[in-house]
């Protein structure tokens, strides 16, 4: 890359960039490592990020935002899960915890119920400590906490068999 001039290496670098940012928004973290991926020097890489910040094309917190709120609303996830998710993107610690600050506890609750139902459906014969045991599985694969699972469990199974829950 050393070969192209500095305004050379700085279009390569922003079609990069604006070809990912094409088809979803993206982290900073996620754009830098793509440019490094193609051996962007990291001065342009940089220079770009940051004209793309001034511009608002890549705003790390708006995309947190976003992703968090797509998350609890369409797929149906929980803060530990979402929190894990940003932390692979790229996104700072600080800019996640502000965004999944923003989620209402009934928004996570509502969003396991949905998922806890659809799953109930799917279980629909199995032995009730069985069923339990597979439901509380998935809500905590999903990110959601031991409180809201419980709650959950209990609701989405009418209650049956309360001592097998721990």
């Amino acid at each position: 890359m050393s070969a192209m001039s500095r305004d050379e290496q700085l279009e390569f670098a922003r079609r990069i960039a604006l070809n990912l940012l094409e088809t979803r928004a993206r982290s900073e973290a996620e754009l830098r490592k793509a440019m490094d991926r193609k051996n962007v020097p990291a001065d342009i890489a940089e220079e770009l990020l940051t004209r793309l910040n001034a511009v608002g094309l890549v705003d790390d917190e708006a995309f947190a935002v976003a992703l968090v709120n797509t998350r609890t609303k369409v797929a149906r996830r929980g803060g530990a899960r979402i929190r894990q998710e940003l932390r692979e993107k790229g996104v700072p610690d600080d800019v996640a915890a502000g965004a999944l600050s923003q989620v209402d506890p009934e928004d996570e609750l509502a969003a396991a119920e949905t998922f806890a139902a659809k799953k109930v459906r799917s279980m629909a014969g199995l032995d009730p400590v069985v069923a339990k045991r597979r439901l509380y599985g998935a809500l905590a694969r999903r990110g959601f906490g031991p409180d809201v699972v419980r709650r959950v469990v209990a609701e989405a199974l009418s209650g049956d068999d309360e001592s097998c829950a721990d």
